[in-house]
């Protein structure tokens, strides 16, 4: 493809005069125009069909490679191409031939319908100004955005139908060459036997042209025009045909009781404004228009009768009544009865919708995204309320169903006068509802088993929350009960809270208000045996939540360990969490080369409350791990099963416990489809199979943005799933205004050796030292083992990948996941300004998104030119990079809500000064501040020096590190000597 330089100007800095320009026009008089100078851009020409292939693989990414992002013109573009996409998946286009030059193009001409123009109109408003900047001989930069957008569809509609009917490769390729040689010389005695032939070829061909005579080319693009103008001329027209059904008057003398099938209904033809839908003009006054109506249509240029005998004719193909009523002069509509009318509901609106045609249906069809329709509802029989202390799920209960529409409970009389009615629609009670021969058969059926339904109370939850459908696939409208089956679906379904229990004794630590409701709601779902997710916010403290509940079930003398699987970088930080809140549990990290085995790890497993292990050790330890009885399965960081095919996931499923919980900030990282997977571990088969939640969720609510579906959903997963956000208003009033925690993390094997390797080296040469010589080796030492437990790459300089090299960075990706999931704004903070270098191009390629970075080097200028993107600008950068000495004084940034302290500075004070840039006056959210260690390291160790003598830090520890210095040697080798628990996988 050919490569473009153009020409674009620029205001520089100068300020002398420049004569006028086409390009800028003359300058105000009295003002000193800016000097333009050139920028040149070089541009790479693609043809439509590589614009398709590149922007099919922008679809749902932000980036196409490591350092290489997608920019907002392209996304735009992306959305272009869904809208050309669906236009060719309905078929909406036709064979065109268009002059092009001096000769003739074939191309298909995409046709737009129905609410296709709106569309067009909504991307139009959205495009970015750069998508215009340059322009074409066809598209001048000067064009409309409508314009632009519309021939960029066109272009888009023709490379997809083309590609879809392209010819073969090459006759080279796939046929012997004699055959090709003939076909070469016949094509060139005589290319083909018509126009029309050669026509055909071209809208198959790669570039279209039409090889031939010219005037027969013209003559059949006049024949292809008038071909197509009964199709554009429905398309253009200021107006559609729209179709409104009407439903039978009321009977005043008619009793509220009565159930009736009147047939008088009616179809009426209207004109829809394109512009206006809610202009509305009766077709039967537009035949001879008068008056008001006639001024309408002169003023639009509208022949509405040309039209109306066009559009009707192509709806009679579609509705044989519509065929019947063009039998009078000036047809209006049409009657029908009630068959007639479901008939239009249920099929003819949907075909005439389809083909770009309006159609308007009564308001009890379309209320609220749902139809009435007879509903049944389980009563559960009040001796069947036995309770006491045998209450379980799966206690077989009888009870009876009951037929209702909406909320009113139908008789046995009436359900027997609408089988003799023998109707689709019917009005009962004043309302119209939809019954169908099989719905009604089903629901007097129900009436004859009496005392003969029977379930358990799991399957009885299942239908009150929607899960399952009815006998007969009828809808479920609920479960009637009474006692403490009642009780317990009041309190799924929200209608009656559950009791909030007091925080265990051997727990260690305050529980705020909506953590103690956290843990008593995690504490009710494991009392019946439903597995929870809890989905709070990132530092809401899902951790002590869970460890609460751990802490409750130890004292209530479970004696079985929990087994709790989160990803490597966090093992540690569980057990230090552990150890500081619930130090009564005994904790077993199943992780490291050095992990126990086969029967030795099953009998070591049960001396434990808690074992914690890796997601990479679910799949790889899955026989041993199914051995041991858990009595619960905790998985913190639950998106990594959102695949439910991966082996992780199926293992996670596998395992045998009295209860699941699963810990996540995000329930939905990608669509809806994560749910099922993260629901299938919690309560297997709830949900149903997966090409049924495909089916009844994941097609309606991805796909078709079904609000009844996504009500439905959120329904029957509301119940186990609890998402709370920093921004709820209960929320914030618990939360402190700067929350500050720790995020232990552990070494990477290869981090591991290169600290070990330090520390050897370090350690003989202070053996060996004295006074300034040695105090200089301290700081040496110290500053090479924070660059390893950085990142690998950080120490050796080498400029080598960074990704699943370092635990901090790890955990410092997932955490930012989250950050940028919920639309927050980040801190984050480093000493060093070559691990800043790296964070921004490491955080830049794996999120697709422009990471600001403010060191020693950056001017003033651009230094407050950050800082006002950050602050100010709702799309710019949402992460800031700062070296501590850079960004650590001087500076407001509270439009951050967490900082991150990726290394840890010795110094108290210097922290919180760093921390004070998101956390000072004129913050108005709460601050969470998250402070990185990696376990079993000097980091760690350093900390505890540190929180030991909190209350006089400032004086120990000083300005900087240097108090480090006057350890002894063998305080020195301790504090550098590496933990076993350190290293992960």
């Amino acid at each position: 493809s050919p490569i473009e330089t153009r020409i674009l100007w620029l205001p520089s800095v100068q300020t002398q005069p420049i004569p006028s320009s086409p390009l800028v026009g003359p300058p105000p008089e009295g003002k000193t125009p800016p000097t333009l100078r050139p920028w040149s851009i070089t541009a790479l020409r693609l043809s439509a069909q590589q614009a398709v292939d590149l922007l099919s693989a922008c679809v749902g990414r932000d980036t196409l490679g490591p350092g290489l992002v997608i920019g907002v013109s392209l996304a735009y573009w992306v959305h272009v191409l869904r809208f050309a996409g669906a236009l060719t998946a309905r078929e909406q286009f036709l064979p065109a031939l268009r002059a092009d030059g001096e000769g003739y193009r074939a191309c298909w001409q995409p046709v737009r319908s129905g609410g296709d123009d709106p569309c067009l109109r909504q991307l139009a408003d959205r495009m970015p100004p750069a998508c215009r900047a340059l322009g074409t001989a066809d598209a001048p930069p000067d064009q409309s955005a409508l314009a632009a957008v519309t021939a960029v569809v066109e272009n888009f509609v023709d490379a997809l139908v083309r590609s879809a009917v392209a010819l073969p490769a090459s006759a080279a390729l796939t046929e012997p060459a004699a055959v090709s040689r003939a076909r070469r010389v016949v094509r060139k005695a005589s290319a083909f036997a018509s126009i029309h032939d050669a026509w055909l070829h071209a809208l198959r061909s790669a570039d279209g042209r039409l090889s031939g005579d010219a005037a027969a080319a013209r003559q059949l693009a006049e024949q292809i025009q008038a071909w197509q103008r009964p199709v554009l001329l429905t398309t253009a027209a200021p107006f559609r045909l729209c179709f409104r059904l009407e439903e039978p008057p009321d009977n005043d003398d008619a009793e509220e009781t009565d159930i009736a099938a009147p047939g008088d209904w009616y179809v009426r033809y209207l004109l829809q404004g394109r512009e206006d839908p809610s202009l509305l003009l009766p077709v039967a006054d537009a035949w001879a228009p008068k008056g008001r109506i006639a001024a309408l249509l002169r003023k639009s240029a509208f022949e509405a009768r040309e039209y109306l005998l066009t559009a009707l004719g192509q709806a009679a193909g579609l509705c044989p009544a519509v065929e019947a009523s063009l039998k009078s002069a000036a047809p209006g509509g049409y009657h029908t009865d009630a068959s007639g009318a479901h008939a239009f509901l249920t099929e003819t609106a949907w075909l005439l919708e389809q083909a770009g045609f309006g159609v308007l249906l009564p308001s009890w069809w379309m209320r609220g995204g749902t139809r009435q329709r007879l509903t049944v509802r389980a009563n559960v029989k009040s001796s069947a309320m036995s309770g006491g202390s045998g209450m379980s799920l799966e206690e077989i209960v009888h009870f009876d169903w009951q037929v209702a529409l909406g909320d009113q409970l139908l008789s046995l009389r009436e359900l027997e006068t609408l089988a003799r009615l023998k109707a689709p629609l019917v009005r009962v009670r004043g309302q119209w509802v939809q019954v169908s021969a099989e719905e009604i058969r089903a629901a007097l059926d129900l009436w004859k088993k009496k005392g003969e339904n029977q379930a358990t109370v799991r399957q009885l939850v299942r239908l009150a929350l929607g899960a399952d459908d009815g006998p007969a696939g009828l809808e479920v409208h609920g479960v009637q009960a009474d006692g403490w089956i009642g009780e317990l679906l009041e309190h799924l379904d929200g209608k009656a809270a559950f009791a909030e229990l007091a925080a265990p004794t051997g727990f260690h630590g305050t529980l705020r208000p909506y953590q103690t409701r956290g843990y008593s709601w995690l504490a009710f779902l494991r009392r019946w045996g439903f597995g929870a997710c809890l989905a709070d916010d990132m530092g809401l403290g899902k951790t002590i939540q869970t460890l609460a509940l751990l802490q409750r079930e130890r004292e209530a003398g479970e004696r079985r360990p929990a087994l709790l699987v989160c990803p490597t970088s966090v093992v540690g930080n569980w057990k230090k969490e552990a150890e500081r809140f619930t130090p009564a549990l005994s904790v077993l990290v199943h992780h490291g080369a050095e992990r126990l085995k086969g029967t030795g790890f099953v009998k070591k497993a049960k001396d434990h409350a808690l074992v914690l292990s890796s997601y990479a050790l679910l799949h790889r330890d899955r026989a041993i791990l199914e051995k041991v009885d858990w009595s619960g399965v905790i998985l913190d960081e639950a998106q990594n099963i959102k695949n439910p095919e991966t082996k992780q996931s199926q293992a996670a499923r596998a395992l045998r416990a009295d209860y699941r919980i699963a810990l996540t900030g995000t329930p939905v990282e990608n669509h809806v489809g994560d749910l099922w997977s993260i629901g299938e571990f919690l309560n297997p088969g709830f949900l149903g199979t997966r090409a049924d939640f495909r089916r009844r969720f994941f097609i309606p609510i991805q796909a078709n943005r079904d609000p009844e579906a996504a009500a439905r959903l959120k329904r029957l997963t509301g119940p186990f799933l609890l998402r709370r956000l920093k921004t709820d208003k209960s929320i914030i009033a618990d939360l402190p205004d700067k929350l500050e925690m720790k995020v232990f993390c552990n070494l990477t094997r290869e981090q591991a050796s290169l600290y070990a390797a330090v520390v050897d080296e370090a350690s003989r040469a202070i053996d060996e030292a004295e006074g300034i010589q040695r105090k200089g080796l301290v700081l040496g030492t110290l500053m090479k083992l924070k660059q390893v437990c950085n990142h690998p790459a950080h120490f050796l300089g080498d400029h080598s990948p960074l990704p699943g090299r370092s635990g901090k960075l790890a955990r410092l990706t997932e955490m930012l996941e989250e950050v940028l999931e919920t639309g927050d704004r980040a801190l984050i903070f480093t000493q060093f300004t070559d691990m800043g270098d790296l964070l921004q191009r490491y955080l830049q390629e794996t999120f697709g998104r422009q990471v600001l970075y403010l060191h020693g080097g950056v001017s003033a200028k651009q230094r407050q030119r950050m800082v006002e993107r950050f602050q100010n600008d709702p799309q710019g950068p949402r992460l800031f990079l700062l070296s501590l000495k850079a960004g650590g004084t001087g500076l407001n940034l509270t439009a951050a809500q967490h900082v991150f302290h990726f290394d840890r500075w010795w110094n108290p004070a210097v922290e919180n000064q760093a921390t004070d840039r998101a956390f000072r006056i004129g913050q108005t959210r709460n601050v969470q501040v998250h402070k990185f260690l990696c376990i079993g390291t000097l980091e760690e160790k350093i900390d505890e020096m540190i929180e030991r003598k909190k209350e006089v830090a400032s004086r120990v520890v000083g300005a900087g590190e240097g108090w480090l210095t006057e350890l002894s040697n063998d305080q020195l080798k301790e504090l550098f000597a590496l933990r076993q628990e350190a290293i992960g996988d």
